[in-house]
C-alpha cells in the first residue's frame, strides 16, 4: 500500500471506476496501476478507485494492497483533504458481500457499475474528482440491475445534468504524457487519428435526418475545444454525409444544405474549420497530421479508419461534460478475465488522456 503524505501538494483527483467487476476492470486497473506508487506524488495525484473491493482483491494475486481503502460512510472529500498523494479505495454502499463470478455476465456486475457510477457522479458534482476512466461495463446488465440508462455516456451526462443530447461521443489514438524532467524521451508517434461523431448509434437509415445544423455545430465546439486543451493548432476537417461529399448537390442535398451551411456557421464563430471534406480524402490527410481532429456525421464513417488505425489502443472520450471522462475502447472481456492476455494498452491510454486533460 501507498504511504501518502499529507504534507505534499495535491494537484488533482482522478477517479476510475472499475466497471462490471465480472470482467476486465479490476484486472485492469492492477496491472496498470500497482506496481508504480511512487508516480502519485510526483504528479501530485490522488487516484481513486470507485467499485468493489472483494474483486479487486482478486485481481492481486498475492500483490501487497497498493490502495489505501476509505471508508464510505464518511466524507470523501474530507478524508481525501486529510491525505496526499496517492492511490485509494472506496466501495460503495450495498456492494459488500454480493457474488461476482469473474469472466460472467451477471446482474452483481451491473448493480456494481451502476452504483459507481452514482458515487462517481456525486464526487464530480461537488469537485471532489476533477476526472474519471471508466472500466467497461456490460449494458443488458446495467439496465437488468434497474438503472436505465444505454451505457457511460447517458448515465454520466444525465446525472451530471448535461442531457445527453448535448455531449459529443470522441474517440482518438492514442497520446502518451511528456516525459517528466530526467525521463527518457518517448518514441515518436506513428499516424494518430481524433475522430468525433456527430450522430452515435442510430441505424444508418436515421442518419440523414439527424445531421442537424445544430448537432454539427456542437460537435465542433466540443472537439474545437477538445483540441485546444491539448495544445493542437490545426484546424478541424469535417466530412460531408455523401459520398465525394456531394458533389456540389448532385449525390445528395444534405452537404449543401445543412453540413455546408453548418461549417460556415463555425467559421464565422471563430472557429478553425474546414469541410465538408469528402470523408475518403480528409481521413488519409488527417492521419497525416494536416487537421487537428476530425468531425464524422455517423459512427462507421468516422470508426472505421480510427479503429483500422487503433483497434485495441484507442481511447473514448466523452465530450461536453464538466469533467474529464475517458475510458478504454473495448468492452468487458470476460473471456480474458484471469488470463493475463488482456492488453493494457487502451486502459493505460485513457489514463494518460485523463491526466494530461485534468493536469
Amino acid at each position: 500500500m501507498t504511504s501518502p503524505s499529507s504534507s505534499s501538494a495535491t494537484s488533482h483527483t482522478l477517479a476510475v471506476t472499475l466497471g462490471d467487476p465480472c470482467g476486465l476492470g479490476p484486472e485492469l486497473a492492477v496491472r496498470a496501476l500497482a506496481d508504480a506508487p511512487q508516480r502519485y506524488e510526483q504528479r501530485g495525484e490522488q487516484l481513486l478507485l470507485i467499485g468493489p473491493l472483494a474483486p479487486l482483491v482478486r485481481a492481486l494475486e498475492g500483490r501487497p494492497r497498493f490502495f489505501e481503502v476509505l471508508d464510505a460512510n464518511a466524507g470523501m472529500a474530507e478524508q481525501l483533504a486529510q491525505r496526499g498523494p496517492g492511490a485509494y479505495f472506496v466501495e460503495p454502499k450495498g456492494l459488500a458481500g454480493l457474488d461476482y463470478p469473474p469472466g460472467e455476465a451477471a446482474v452483481s456486475g451491473g448493480l456494481a457499475a451502476g452504483r459507481s457510477l452514482e458515487l462517481a457522479v456525486r464526487l464530480a458534482k461537488v469537485g471532489v474528482i476533477q476526472g474519471l476512466v471508466t472500466c467497461p461495463l456490460n449494458k443488458a446488465c446495467l439496465q437488468e440491475a434497474g438503472f436505465a440508462f444505454p451505457g457511460h455516456t447517458e448515465f454520466l451526462a444525465e446525472g451530471l445534468g448535461v442531457g445527453a443530447k448535448n455531449v459529443t461521443m470522441h474517440l482518438c489514438g492514442p497520446m502518451p504524457l511528456p516525459p517528466k524532467p530526467g525521463e527518457k524521451p518517448l518514441p515518436t508517434l506513428g499516424m494518430v487519428l481524433r475522430v468525433s461523431l456527430v450522430t452515435t448509434h442510430p441505424p444508418l437509415a436515421d442518419v440523414p435526418r439527424l445531421v442537424t445544423r445544430e448537432a454539427i455545430l456542437r460537435a465542433l465546439k466540443h472537439t474545437a475545444d477538445f483540441a485546444a486543451r491539448l495544445g493542437l493548432s490545426g484546424p478541424i476537417g469535417v466530412c460531408g454525409l455523401n459520398p465525394h461529399a456531394g458533389e456540389s448537390g448532385r449525390i445528395g442535398r444534405e452537404d449543401v444544405e445543412v453540413v455546408g451551411p453548418a461549417v460556415a456557421e463555425a467559421k464565422a464563430a471563430g472557429l478553425n474549420v474546414e469541410g465538408p471534406i469528402p470523408a475518403d480524402t480528409l481521413f488519409h490527410f488527417a492521419a497525416r497530421g494536416r487537421y487537428a481532429a476530425v468531425v464524422a456525421m455517423y459512427h462507421d464513417q468516422g470508426l472505421a479508419p480510427l479503429k483500422l488505425l487503433h483497434f485495441g489502443e484507442a481511447v473514448n472520450v466523452t465530450l461536453g461534460l464538466p469533467i474529464i471522462r475517458t475510458s478504454p475502447d473495448h468492452g468487458t472481456g470476460y473471456d480474458l478475465v484471469g488470463t493475463g492476455k488482456a492488453k493494457l494498452t487502451s486502459f493505460v491510454a485513457a489514463l494518460d488522456l485523463a491526466r494530461r486533460l485534468v493536469g
